[in-house]
């Protein structure tokens, strides 16, 4: 496995793309293995495209492009400066709740981000908030994509792990509504301290609530939905994808009257790229899947955790930090890909929930996206805004520092997590 780690950092340094080097990494094992002829990673690799919860992703990916270009995002922004825009801070508080409200329609913190920092950040600045304080909350509030229904790096974790997809869905809500109110109370402080005002002076009456909530009721209405189907029985994740789908035309076309054909085809382009991109490391990654179990890693490594500490608590933490230690450095998406089918086995035979773990997983792991060396939320949002990345590392601090303590909280009291998806789907 050291020869497989190898060429995959070292096909990385020389800027290979992502799904080769992975790809090239795992054939690696193969061609050196005695036991183990190169023909059984093609196999792996087309065993991995049969899988039926796996359809999941590209619906979820077209749906939400379909939402994206339908126009649902500019109702969901004038619903979050009608809640929230009265407050310290302002309009800072507003890309946090407009990232909690698309989680449920993107589904990529980093097409989120991305999203407001070309909608939301001028004005932003316009405001009065520093470019480095604007970059900091819209890219540190796109973290919360990572739990809110339907994640892509929950269905990512679901699969590679064996864990239920539902499950993950429900339990995510929870840490994405405690990730909100925890980042606007940090924005909160950040603005009172500097003396930043409010976007508007009047709070919003609740007749205005009730009809901004209307108004944003088809986008809103998207995860419940998605929740409620899925539990129930209604639909498998797979076909809540393909509803999502049949929804995202449906509200484009009928209730918003604006998803021209030419919007469509856009979408489907998008999506193609995205799709394809991910397939092909999901493919590759099922390489170094199998080898992982072949050279019973999870065991190996199981047992040096035990032989460190008897705490399960304590064994979570370790492996959280070493995550997040690892986000820093690699694209979330290949570290789920990667390390689930390491993680999983070991947190389950220390008694540890694996959709507890999951949901704590992809928020560390996200969490390196919006930090340096490697973050690539972070050098989209400041790229677009054109802030220096020192300016950004310094205003994140104290959003980071409330995202790591909201962690380590959930981290403890796993009841928070679970206590949802177990009473719901039990």
């Amino acid at each position: 496995m050291i020869t497989v780690v190898v060429v995959f950092f070292v096909l990385l340094v020389i800027r290979m793309p992502l799904a080769f080097a992975v790809g090239i990494a795992g054939a690696s094992y193969f061609i050196g293995s005695e036991f183990l002829p190169l023909t059984v990673a093609v196999q792996r690799i087309a065993s991995a495209s049969q899988s039926f919860p796996l359809l999941a992703l590209p619906f979820f990916i077209l749906a939400g492009q379909l939402m994206n270009i339908s126009g649902i995002t500019s109702h969901l922004i004038r619903f979050s400066q009608l809640l929230v825009s009265w407050i310290s801070g302002g309009l800072a508080h507003v890309s946090i709740v407009l990232s909690a409200m698309m989680g449920g329609v993107s589904g990529s913190a980093v097409a989120d981000a991305s999203m407001q920092a070309r909608v939301l950040g001028p004005a932003m600045i316009d405001s009065g908030l520093s470019k480095g304080f604007t970059s900091a909350s819209i890219a540190v509030g796109a973290l919360i994509t990572a739990t809110i229904p339907p994640s892509i790096g929950l269905i990512l974790y679901g699969f590679m792990g064996n864990v239920s997809i539902g499950k993950l869905f429900i339990a995510g809500l929870i840490p994405g509504v405690l990730m909100t109110l925890v980042l606007m109370a940090a924005v909160y402080i950040v603005a009172r301290r500097r003396g930043i005002g409010a976007q508007t002076s009047q709070k919003p009456s609740g007749k205005a609530i009730l009809k901004g909530l209307l108004d944003a009721k088809w986008a809103v209405l998207f995860p419940v939905l998605l929740i409620v189907t899925i539990r129930w029985g209604i639909f498998t994740p797979s076909e809540a994808g393909a509803f999502a789908v049949i929804y995202a035309l449906g509200v484009g076309h009928f209730a918003y009257r604006n998803l021209t054909l030419d919007k469509i085809f856009q979408a489907l382009k998008k999506s193609v790229n995205d799709i394809g991109m991910i397939m092909l490391i999901i493919l590759f990654a099922n390489i170094v899947a199998y080898a992982i179990a072949f050279e019973q890693l999870p065991q190996t490594m199981t047992q040096a955790l035990v032989a460190t500490t008897e705490s399960p608590t304590l064994m979570l933490l370790m492996i959280l930090a070493f995550l997040t230690l690892m986000g820093m450095f690699m694209e979330a998406t290949v570290i789920v890909l990667l390390l689930t089918p390491i993680l999983v086995p070991i947190v389950i035979a220390l008694g540890i929930d694996p959709v507890h773990f999951g949901i704590l997983m992809m928020i560390v792991v996200t969490l390196g996206g919006m930090t340096p060396p490697v973050g690539v939320a972070m050098y989209a949002v400041c790229g677009i805004l054109k802030c220096p990345t020192e300016r950004y590392v310094v205003e994140s601090i104290p959003l980071i520092a409330a995202v790591l303590l909201l962690v380590l909280f959930l981290a403890l009291f796993p009841s928070v997590v679970l206590f949802l998806p177990n009473g719901l789907m039990p």
